[in-house]
C-alpha cells in the first residue's frame, strides 16, 4: 500500500507541522516514508509545498511524479489549484476555502472556488473559522490535518492523534489539547461532507 501526498499553502500557516505530524504517525507505525521540502520561499506570505510519500514497501525517490499523487492538502485554495498537475485522476484535493490574498492580483475568491468545485473529489470549508469557533486560531493546520485524515487511508484517525501528542508535547499539555480538539473538528467536519 502507498500513499502520495502534496502539503502545500504559504509560510508561516504550519505546512511543516502537518508534515511533521504525518511523518511521526508513519514512522511510528512502520511505514516508509520519504519527504521532499521546498522552502525558498517559506518566510511568511511565500509558497510552501512538500512531498510526503508514504508505503508498506521501500520508496525510491522522495519526488511525487506528475498525475500520480494520491491527496493534495492545501492551507490555501490557490496553492491547491497550482498542485492539480501532480493530482492523479482519483485523487482528492482537501483545502481551506478561505484565501489568503498575498499577492495584488490575486483571483477572486468565486473563480478559485468555482474551479475547485469542479474538480471530482474535492474537500473544501473554512478551517481559519472552525479553529477561531475553537477559540485556537493558531491550530487551523491542525483542523485541515482532521479533514484530510479520512482520505489518507495509510495511517489511521487515532495513530495520527498520537503523533499529534508527541509532536507538541514538548510545548505543554494546553498547546496538546488545543490542537487535538482542532484535529477532531477537523475529522468531524469532513464526516458531515
Amino acid at each position: 500500500m502507498k500513499k502520495d501526498i502534496i502539503l502545500c499553502g504559504v509560510g508561516g500557516q504550519g505546512i511543516l507541522s502537518i508534515a511533521t505530524v504525518i511523518g511521526e504517525a508513519a514512522t511510528r507505525n512502520g511505514l516508509c516514508l520519504k519527504q521532499a521540502e521546498v522552502h525558498g520561499m517559506s518566510q511568511r506570505g511565500g509558497d510552501v509545498q512538500s512531498h510526503l510519500r508514504l508505503s508498506t514497501d521501500e520508496i525510491w525517490s522522495d519526488l511525487i511524479p506528475h498525475a500520480s499523487a494520491d491527496l493534495v492538502i492545501s492551507m490555501e485554495p490557490m496553492e491547491s489549484l497550482r498542485y492539480l498537475a501532480w493530482l492523479s485522476a482519483n485523487g482528492t484535493v482537501v483545502t481551506s476555502s478561505k484565501p489568503f490574498v498575498n499577492i495584488p492580483d490575486y483571483p477572486a475568491a468565486e473563480l478559485l472556488q468555482g474551479e475547485l468545485a469542479a474538480l471530482p473529489s474535492v474537500v473544501s470549508m473554512d478551517i481559519e473559522q472552525i479553529a477561531r469557533d475553537l477559540s485556537s486560531p493558531r491550530s487551523a493546520n491542525m483542523v485541515l490535518l482532521g479533514m484530510a485524515a479520512p482520505y489518507i487511508g495509510i495511517l489511521q484517525i487515532e495513530q495520527l492523534r498520537d503523533a499529534i501528542i508527541t509532536v507538541f508535547s514538548r510545548k505543554g499539555q494546553a498547546v496538546v489539547d488545543a490542537n487535538l480538539k482542532a484535529f477532531d473538528a477537523g475529522v468531524a467536519a469532513a464526516s458531515k461532507k
